[in-house]
């Protein structure tokens, strides 16, 4: 059996802008001050259709952190997640520039080697370590992996936007989410864009196309509840 990749998807949403995650990462892991692994970033903010998005390592498949580091401290663990070994990290800065997520933070400002080591979210999953030592936990904060339990910003999320797990199974979760978004007596056409039984063949391409809305009727038919 393939071993499952660990991913995180925020769901804009859903996101309220509480800083949950945030809180919930730098109690989690002590972080030293000035330095957040986690961020929830606004856009748009103050106007109509604002969203906020969780945001923190993307533990990438390609990482570009990874590509440009100097002294290759980052390293794949057998399910994806992108970590770092702090003994060899130099300081350099690279990875904060190459990184399009800005996840990797340093201590200490100024040129090379005197920004401190690098830290960044680890998925709670420690560091090169032996793991739930104290060594560990003072260089990477919690291994919350190793004890079976997910990140400790998206369990302790209010809202569920921020999904960490199994990248099949959070993104069959987030599928789920957009397919039943917007349920309500007051919007039309719920059969036309989700149930897949009305779908008719289209008879010039071949492929399913959608049928008109049925006469009379609004998409308050029971199902269950949004999520």
């Amino acid at each position: 059996m393939a071993t499952a990749r660990m991913k995180f998807i925020c769901d804009t949403e859903r996101c309220i802008d509480c800083m949950g995650c945030v809180t919930a990462c730098k109690n989690e892991h002590e972080t030293p001050w000035g330095v957040n692994r986690r961020r929830v970033v606004t856009i748009n903010d103050g106007v109509p259709g604002e969203h906020s998005i969780s945001v923190a390592c993307m533990h990438c498949t390609n990482a570009p952190c990874m590509a440009v580091c100097p002294v290759d401290c980052f390293y794949h663990t057998e399910n994806g997640i992108v970590l770092h070994d702090k003994d060899l990290c130099i300081g350099c800065g690279y990875c904060y520039f190459a990184c399009p997520f800005g996840a990797p933070q340093f201590p200490e400002t100024g040129a090379f080697n005197h920004r401190g080591k690098m830290d960044k979210c680890t998925f709670c999953n420690g560091g090169p370590e032996p793991d739930n030592t104290e060594a560990e936990f003072l260089k990477y904060g919690r291994n919350r992996i190793s004890e079976g339990k997910l990140p400790s910003c998206a369990e302790q999320c209010g809202t569920k936007a921020l999904l960490g797990g199994e990248a099949d199974i959070i993104a069959g979760i987030y599928k789920e989410r957009v397919d039943t978004r917007g349920y309500g007596p007051e919007l039309w056409g719920w059969d036309i864009a989700y149930n897949p039984k009305v779908r008719a063949q289209d008879p010039i391409s071949g492929n399913g196309s959608r049928t008109n809305q049925t006469p009379n009727d609004i998409q308050n038919t029971p199902r269950k509840l949004p999520t």
